[in-house]
């Protein structure tokens, strides 16, 4: 069977799936994409140096209007070793980490984020607690133009918002 390559493989997937006697493309669902590390290797192989690629969806619309990414993604430099250097000079110039108050003031409309905690900030992300959904993360992110993450979904470097699904822990191989 050849590997099938779903973003997204939830629950209400995998039921279908099994519903409909179809073969299941992985043996767990996720919460974030999968993309599994080699068909990552796979489609870069597939492409020149020419074709603007990019790992973030957000990151290649911002390209298409000639923006820095409005998720900020800058901060997470091994998802911009892709980009095209005109998109990583914008981005990188719009690239600014906000303070803790910043934080809590773009967080002060949202009833969700009420219990909002800035738990670090570094150059690539803000980490907080307290978020009652996920939509609040994404509302900053956009608003602040920065990555902030939920200390309960830590990212994993090289798997910046991916599954753990089809990586290895132990491949350091950048």
């Amino acid at each position: 069977m050849r590997q099938c390559s779903l973003l997204f493989y939830r629950d209400q997937i995998a039921e279908y799936y099994k519903a409909n006697g179809l073969p299941e493309p992985y043996e767990d669902t996720a919460r974030r994409k999968i993309v599994p590390e080699t068909l990552e290797r796979r489609v870069l192989a597939a492409f020149d140096t020419t074709t603007p690629l990019f790992r973030k969806t957000s990151c290649a619309v911002a390209y298409a209007h000639g923006l820095p990414d409005y998720n900020g993604h800058y901060g997470i430099r091994e998802l911009c070793d892709i980009c095209p250097l005109s998109q990583l000079d914008l981005c990188a110039s719009a690239h600014r980490v906000p303070s803790p108050s910043q934080i809590r003031d773009a967080s002060g409309t949202l009833p969700e984020a009420r219990g909002l905690v800035v738990v670090d900030i570094t150059d690539r992300a803000a980490v907080v607690s307290g978020l009652e959904t996920e939509q609040p993360r994404y509302y900053l992110q956009h608003a602040l133009g920065f990555q902030v993450h939920d200390v309960r979904h830590p990212h994993v470097e090289r798997r910046h918002g991916r599954a753990d699904i089809g990586w290895k822990e132990d491949k350091r191989d950048g």
